[in-house]
């Protein structure tokens, strides 16, 4: 498994990236850096994956981001989203090979009703 994201400012883990900042931030830090003035609250910011914390398709401006989770389409596929215990996770990807930014059960990923899998966004 990859090793987690820590915040550029405070070492928590990082939930957003800021592109125009180049920076991996806390829901916290990102308030303060983004409620700051009104430039910095038009910065674009990626959600991170709440799995493998690879930036996701969602993104959001403003001064405040309210906390969410957010998961990127790979580990909905793999259900990295999904809690289980280090010891069910099973490392997988397509066609067998190993996926280290994949971590979940075997069984399959979400899908809406045409198969396709689906980002997920789950307020906090």
């Amino acid at each position: 498994m990859k090793e987690k994201k820590p915040c550029q400012l405070c070492d928590n883990l990082a939930a957003t990236y800021c592109e125009p900042d180049q920076a991996n931030l806390c829901w916290d830090c990102d308030s303060r850096v983004h409620g700051g003035n009104f430039l910095a609250a038009k910065h674009p910011r990626n959600l991170l994956c709440r799995s493998c914390q690879s930036p996701t398709p969602w993104s959001a401006l403003g001064p405040r981001l309210a906390p969410m989770v957010s998961v990127c389409e790979k580990c909905v596929s793999c259900r990295a989203w999904d809690d289980h215990s280090d010891s069910t996770r099973s490392s997988h990807g397509e066609g067998g090979g190993d996926n280290s930014d994949c971590i979940g059960d075997s069984d399959g990923g979400m899908a809406d009703g045409d198969g396709h899998e689906e980002n997920q966004v789950v307020l906090v």
